[in-house]
């Protein structure tokens, strides 16, 4: 989608990584839509369309990886980037080979998450 305004969307089942990473986002001027799980994401992408998501790899319901290959099949332009601490970041690079344009570790760093979402937004991942 080409907007003036990217539109995030955050996946994760945390609530307060979701509000934390949205008070990261919005003062760059991101819009930002949250989900709690792929299901709803998956929900969101269908109804309002973003140009990027970024989700959690390990959710209780529908998880990252499978959230991702969705994504890839039914809207192939939407950018993607996992994030993940659990087991040592092990699922990201699985997510890296099944799609994802970018991954980030857990606990996330504002700059680097600022960066990352700039530069796979761009096109320059």
């Amino acid at each position: 989608m080409s907007q003036t305004v990217p539109r995030i969307l955050v996946v994760d089942d945390d609530p307060d990584i979701r509000g934390v990473i949205r008070e990261f986002l919005e003062p760059d001027g991101y819009e930002v839509r949250l989900a709690a799980d792929g299901q709803e994401a998956l929900g969101i992408l269908g109804a309002e369309g973003v140009d990027l998501v970024l989700t959690d790899l390990v959710m209780p319901d529908h998880e990252g990886i499978e959230t991702i290959l969705e994504i890839r099949r039914r809207y192939p332009t939407v950018k993607t980037v996992a994030m993940s601490g659990a087991f040592y970041g092990q699922y990201l690079h699985a997510a890296e080979l099944l799609g994802a344009d970018a991954t980030l570790s857990k606990p996330i760093n504002s700059s680097l998450l600022r960066l990352t979402l700039q530069q796979v937004l761009a096109g320059a991942r």
